[in-house]
């Protein structure tokens, strides 16, 4: 009986908190109007940034191969 009122519990508790986001209003910021007629919508249409999670990929990839050729040269 115990474990049924703990998982209970703690369903309760999960769907309390998971309501709450959708109960909440957001506070929005005040907007700018949007873009002017005269400016461009983006600069350079084929500009992508390379962020952190690139070079961590990348970084992965090299560790994955010293260690593939490494274990190439052992065996």
């Amino acid at each position: 009986m115990k474990k049924h009122t703990f998982l209970r519990l703690t369903l309760a508790a999960a769907a309390l908190w998971l309501s709450t986001g959708t109960f909440t209003t957001a506070q929005a910021q005040p907007g700018t109007g949007g873009p002017t007629p005269g400016t461009p919508a983006t600069p350079d249409p084929t500009a992508v940034p390379i962020d952190g999670g690139v070079s961590l990929l990348v970084a992965a990839g090299v560790g994955l191969g010293l260690r593939r050729l490494r274990r190439k040269r052992t065996a």
